[in-house]
């Protein structure tokens, strides 16, 4: 039997134990971790603890609604209803909720790796579920923090909204790590906390510029195919001209010849470079700028026949 089987309480007869769930119930059960952490509490072993956090006569804590925009500029200076935070007691009772439940639930996994039992898979789901909402309860509770912190904080080519997103990770942490029994104030531990995940966002920002100290933009980039393509087609037909006029394929006089090398800068090996006006040609062969027109001119009809001949016809 593979050593592993018994490390996770959904390994051995997974079938029957789900049975007795609903869909819903299933699914919540198959996210639950093979190992719970919680941070412990000295009433947890009171037999009166559960109906004191969760009974019907336990006391309510109204959490207020948080509704979170970080696309909005923090800039911007927007009316907000006042909002009442969380009072010491409430907090303590929500942490309490959050940690006994991750405490009961944690019981149930180490006991159902032993022995699985649908029965105890339902208590499994309950107490996750409790968990759950008593962590959302203290996120949303919380959520304020993070938008402080992030309008407090400036990192260079960071987004308010990276930086919110990285602030509500820290946030989410604090509230797995927080230990009530301290006496401390959430919110102190949690702002601590945040920036410290700042500081380590710029730090990684920081590294990431000095490898790529530019953003990709595709808007910018542009395909040099065209350039390429045209280049090697003017190398191309600079090579089949200088090919042509070095074995003289298209019977040219000499004058004729000298007019197109000078005219075109081609010279004895076909290499490009500053052609001479008809004016410096004329001075060269002894003729006029017109005369030297009307030779290239037909210097060059020559040329294109052999061209379409040997060359553009497939």
């Amino acid at each position: 039997m593979d050593s592993t089987a018994s490390n996770s309480p959904r390994q051995r007869g997974g079938a029957s134990v789900l049975d007795g769930l609903s869909q819903d119930d299933r699914v919540a059960y198959e996210q639950i971790d093979t190992e719970v952490d919680y941070v412990g509490h000295r009433s947890f072993a009171r037999p009166g603890t559960e109906e004191a956090l969760f009974g019907e006569a336990a006391e309510q804590v109204t959490v207020p609604e948080w509704t979170q925009f970080p696309e909005v500029p923090e800039e911007i200076k927007s009316a907000r209803a006042p909002r009442t935070a969380l009072s010491a007691r409430d907090e303590a009772r929500l942490f309490l909720r959050y940690n006994y439940a991750r405490y009961r639930l944690a019981k149930l996994v180490a006991a159902q790796r032993r022995r699985r039992s649908a029965g105890r898979a339902r208590q499994m789901v309950v107490w996750y579920r409790r968990a759950q909402e008593a962590r959302a309860d203290l996120v949303r509770a919380n959520m304020a923090l993070v938008l402080a912190m992030a309008k407090r904080t400036r990192i260079p080519n960071v987004e308010f909204g990276e930086l919110v997103s990285e602030g509500n990770m820290a946030l989410l942490r604090s509230v797995e790590k927080f230990d009530v029994s301290r006496g401390f104030k959430f919110s102190t531990y949690a702002c601590r906390s945040i920036l410290k995940s700042f500081n380590r966002l710029a730090t990684k920002t920081g590294r990431y510029r000095q490898h790529f100290p530019t953003e990709y933009d595709p808007d910018l980039e542009r395909s040099d195919y065209d350039v390429h393509k045209h280049e090697m087609q003017r190398e191309q037909s600079i090579g089949a001209l200088a090919d042509i006029l070095d074995h003289n394929r298209a019977k040219l006089t000499q004058v004729e010849q000298t007019v197109v090398r000078e005219r075109f800068a081609l010279g004895r090996h076909g290499k490009g470079g500053r052609g001479r006006t008809l004016a410096e040609v004329g001075k060269m062969v002894g003729l006029t700028n017109e005369r030297v027109r009307q030779i290239q001119k037909l210097a060059l009809e020559k040329i294109r026949m052999v061209l379409d001949e040997e060359y553009l016809v497939a």
